[in-house]
């Protein structure tokens, strides 16, 4: 009988228990497989133990039954269904960050690459957070190490919500900042810095005024500059930390903690060279 896994799709926000595998998933859910789906995702697989989730859900205020829908989903996979959706909605915001236990990038055809799991980065201080605070301030109330020197940074949020930012601020900064700005809050965020302005996206007046817009105030912490689908138009070599050439990959947060997810030292040419 073949393995069933737990899948959580990024940036869709759905769990599928599958027994075709991560592979075979990406393959059935890529274009010409009949069900037309389209475009670059992130696959997460998580913690599964006895044919249930080998985690608890967060909080939704009991709206629906996370986990028996999920034991039902993996039940279905186990008896041989090649997909049962467990989750179809939402589901990035109540799973856990902590039940993930492999990350794939997948590409428009279906190809995969595990991606390495970096480790925790940081653990945050509980601090409270302003709206007016400085860059310095929310490294404090971070409790991380403030650069010797501020410089701007382009970061790609793939979930909950997809945007392109500028900042002032460093990964750790960011990734506290954004889970707990007061009224703009992300329960939990996946994130990567780009190497360059993706001026295919907006054009470059936008990403000059932005830079200016955070020199002339320095208290201002982000910019964003494009609001909408980023994943599928953005390649995946212009993340910074491919191939190893800098620090960097796919950033995982909530309000306790940052933990990144490294590239591989080694891309394979197959997947390097294959388009999407």
């Amino acid at each position: 009988m073949s393995e069933v896994h737990l899948i959580l799709s990024i940036p869709q926000g759905v769990i599928t228990a599958t027994s075709l595998g991560v592979e075979g998933l990406a393959w059935h859910r890529s274009p010409g497989s009949g069900k037309h789906f389209k475009g670059r995702k992130l696959f997460v697989e998580l913690a599964v133990a006895d044919g249930q989730p080998d985690f608890e859900y967060l909080d939704e205020g009991g709206w629906r039954d996370t986990r028996g829908d999920t034991i039902s989903a993996l039940a279905a996979a186990t008896a041989g269904k090649r997909t049962k959706t467990a989750l179809s909605n939402n589901a990035f915001s109540c799973t856990p960050i902590e039940a993930y236990r492999r990350i794939y990038l997948v590409k428009t055809g279906g190809e995969v690459l595990e991606m390495e799991p970096g480790g925790q980065l940081h653990a945050f201080k509980s601090s409270d957070c302003r709206e007016e605070m400085s860059p310095a301030e929310v490294a404090s109330a971070a409790g991380c190490a403030t650069p010797k020197e501020r410089k701007r940074h382009i970061y790609m949020v793939m979930c909950p919500i997809q945007l392109l930012l500028v900042s002032n601020l460093t990964p750790i900064e960011y990734a506290w900042y954004a889970t707990h700005r007061p009224g703009k809050v992300f329960r939990q965020v996946v994130f990567t810095e780009l190497r360059a302005e993706q001026t295919h996206l907006a054009a470059q007046s936008r990403f000059t005024d932005a830079r200016l817009e955070l020199e002339m105030q320095p208290e201002k912490k982000t910019k964003t500059v494009v609001s909408e689908d980023c994943l599928n138009e953005v390649p995946f070599h212009v993340w910074l930390g491919y191939g190893r050439r800098s620090e960097g990959g796919l950033y995982v947060a909530d309000q306790s903690h940052i933990g990144l997810w490294r590239f591989p030292a080694t891309i394979p040419l197959n997947w390097d060279r294959v388009m999407g």
